[in-house]
């Protein structure tokens, strides 16, 4: 039941703009509520893949089944995780830590623009940014970093180092990230 609203949700806003030209962000106010419900209801798919398990900052957990379908992404700043979709089926979740306050990290729907195994940043000294997965223009990416379970970035998303790698070989340029609150 949860799979089949989030497909009739994502058409819907999918048939609401069909002018929207690919790889496209969308941070409008129906974006930003569909990225969040879609991180509420990935929250009861990681009971029903992982069961009750409770992770740490830097955790993670991925199941390597056989699932087709392209990959998502699904990040709930609230909880501070993310979520990895091959099709309808959650492969992996793990802890995040985004923007602290005052660099927020942006809401809505995002394509993967770039990807670079290591990136350094233009804007923060030089900064290593391991399995770099660029979502917009100004620098908003995943990527491989200090996890502490808590917002403490400039804006991007960091991953547990394991997770961002195995991440990276399952996306691909144009692959949806949904960011909720």
């Amino acid at each position: 039941m949860k799979k089949l609203a989030f497909v009739l949700a994502t058409g819907a806003l999918a048939l609401a703009m069909p002018a929207a030209p690919a790889l496209a962000t969308i941070e409008t106010p129906e974006a930003r509520a569909e990225a969040t419900d879609a991180a509420y209801m990935a929250r009861a798919d990681m009971y029903d893949a992982f069961g009750d398990k409770q992770l740490k900052p830097g955790q993670y957990l991925w199941r390597d089944v056989k699932a087709s379908g392209e990959a998502r992404v699904i990040v709930s700043l609230g909880d501070q995780m993310a979520y990895v979709y091959r099709g309808d089926t959650l492969v992996g979740v793990a802890t995040v830590s985004s923007g602290k306050e005052g660099k927020d990290t942006p809401t809505g729907i995002f394509p993967i623009l770039e990807k670079k195994r290591m990136h350094h940043s233009r804007k923060y000294d030089n900064a290593p940014m391991p399995f770099m997965q660029r979502l917009d223009k100004y620098g908003i990416a995943l990527h491989a970093g200090h996890n502490p379970g808590r917002p403490a970035s400039h804006g991007c998303i960091r991953l547990p180092s394991q997770f961002a790698a195995k991440l990276f070989k399952t996306t691909s340029i144009g692959s949806t990230v949904m960011i909720g609150a």
